[in-house]
């Protein structure tokens, strides 16, 4: 055992009893916090709009603060990109996480220097719990490589504005800096395709023991590396034993991963935005990821299937049940209040309180009232992956409500790296698993509404081509994984 594996595993037992503190009071540990957060802002111009002074309790802050999204909050945020101060939280914020995806175009999501430590000490302490759990430390000899936006920041009106991964890699620890690829240069290449290149030549030859990123993008880098390097990942990276992610399931992409290394490594899940660092896997054993309730933010969760109902109830963590599906409503120290992230969640775990994500309220598919969500897809797809020895790159869901014979149907866009021996077989099964969860769909099929789902093969590089004119290729871009609309599916069919 070397001398900083040793003293990671001290550290790992010290921040793991630090964290068990508000573990085991999380709704006293919220309620502290959200009589904070309101104190802290009061004099602010949201909250004088929203009569911070007279929020006495949660139901106060229910009765002046609705819930919003970006586009609701925008004249606010409007007002703090113009550089004007104490606007939804005191003073001016540290950076502005810019984002896209929005009807008004880039997103700039405030982070304030209250807010900015939690983002750093998400990440880490996930690891410090996987060493405090499993005794593995050796790791932390070895290399890491994090693949991320480029660090190059604008300024805009005295404030710096980035990607979050790219405002993260400024605050990587000391100890670190030695350990960390890729090079400074190498991470500001913007063009994804030339920077996963760069990437590859510089950490070929290296003894990389961390590998971490959105799934999809590192498949990728593992995809470049073998036609490089000749070998399976595990060969070529023979210390490589834990890949961090997040943004996306890792399930659908566990059995190719597993063979592009050659074998199984352990990984540690992690639930990262902008808008702040919510939640990471505490352990190998149990399902979900912790719910960081002591990080600035506090949590309301709605009822997804009464979200878009008239004044849904906003149930505060004490009020939640398992096996719910929620949309989450944060409220934060960077001056997001009552604020729609748009994902969904499901509680795994009350002692500790622990999630899943479960898609986007957005992202769904119910253009017959079944709505189906992503996570029903996922399950479904890796319940057929386990079945059988097909294995899959990337995929996507869309309806198909005007086909050109029969029944209208769910199309299912598949990139296979192997396919299934019968695919006729494979999407039974994978609609079996489908109708098991959702009973709407299932109503659907056997009153004869709509028929079985139909797969279409994608080419390979279908998805990235995709992406690349989307402008969204690599970095924390994701692909969704299932809409209401044909967008996704009407470009990959003019491919073929």
């Amino acid at each position: 055992m070397s001398v900083k594996s040793f003293f990671a595993k001290i550290f790992a037992n010290v921040v793991v009893m630090q964290q068990q503190k508000w573990m085991i009071n999380p709704v006293v540990t919220q309620e502290n916090l959200f009589h904070s957060l309101v104190q802290q802002a009061k004099q602010t111009q949201f909250g004088k709009d929203h009569l911070f002074l007279a929020i006495k309790s949660h139901t106060d802050f229910v009765k002046y603060v609705p819930v919003r999204d970006y586009e609701a909050l925008k004249p606010y945020v409007d007002k703090v990109v113009a550089g004007e101060k104490d606007v939804l939280w005191k003073g001016k914020p540290l950076y502005f996480a810019k984002t896209s995806g929005t009807t008004s175009g880039a997103k700039y999501i405030p982070i304030t220097k209250e807010s900015m430590p939690y983002h750093v000490q998400g990440a880490r302490n996930a690891i410090l719990f996987y060493i405090q759990e499993t005794g593995n430390a050796d790791f932390v000899d070895g290399k890491m490589i994090f693949l991320q936006g480029s660090p190059e920041m604008d300024v805009k009106n005295g404030v710096k504005v980035g990607r979050l991964s790219g405002i993260a890699a400024h605050y990587v620890p000391k100890y670190l800096q030695k350990n960390r690829l890729p090079s400074w240069e190498t991470n500001c290449i913007d063009d994804w395709e030339t920077k996963v290149d760069a990437v590859v030549q510089e950490t070929k030859d290296q003894n990389m023991s961390v590998i971490s990123g959105i799934p999809s993008w590192v498949q990728m880098y593992f995809d470049r590396l073998i036609q490089v390097s000749g070998q399976k990942v595990g060969d070529l990276f023979k210390n490589f034993n834990l890949f961090i992610y997040g943004g996306v399931n890792y399930e659908p992409y566990r059995k190719k991963f597993e063979q592009l290394i050659g074998r199984k490594v352990d990984s540690i899940e992690l639930y990262p935005a902008s808008e702040g660092f919510f939640a990471y896997q505490d352990s190998q054993k149990a399902k979900g990821m912790l719910l960081l309730l002591n990080a600035g933010i506090f949590y309301e969760f709605i009822k997804a299937d009464e979200f878009f109902t008239e004044n849904p109830k906003r149930y505060t963590i004490g009020e939640v049940a398992l096996n719910v599906n929620y949309v989450m409503i944060i409220s934060t120290n960077a001056g997001l209040w009552a604020y729609n992230i748009g994902d969904t969640v499901m509680f795994t775990s009350l002692k500790p309180y622990r999630i899943v994500v479960t898609g986007r309220i957005k992202h769904y598919i119910s253009a017959f009232g079944e709505h189906v969500i992503g996570k029903e897809v996922e399950e479904a797809m890796q319940q057929a992956l386990n079945e059988t020895d097909a294995m899959v790159t990337e995929f996507t869901v869309a309806p198909q409500i005007n086909p050109d014979n029969g029944l209208p149907y769910h199309e299912w866009l598949v990139e296979f790296e192997k396919e299934p021996t019968n695919l006729e077989d494979f999407a039974l099964k994978i609609d079996a698993a489908l109708r098991n969860q959702n009973v709407y769909y299932d109503d659907l099929i056997v009153g004869s509404i709509l028929r079985t789902l139909v797969i279409t093969k994608v080419p390979a590089g279908g998805f990235n081509e995709y992406m690349k004119s989307q402008g969204k290729l690599g970095g924390q871009n994701k692909l969704p994984r299932l809409a209401n609309d044909r967008k996704i599916a009407d470009f990959i069919h003019e491919l073929k």
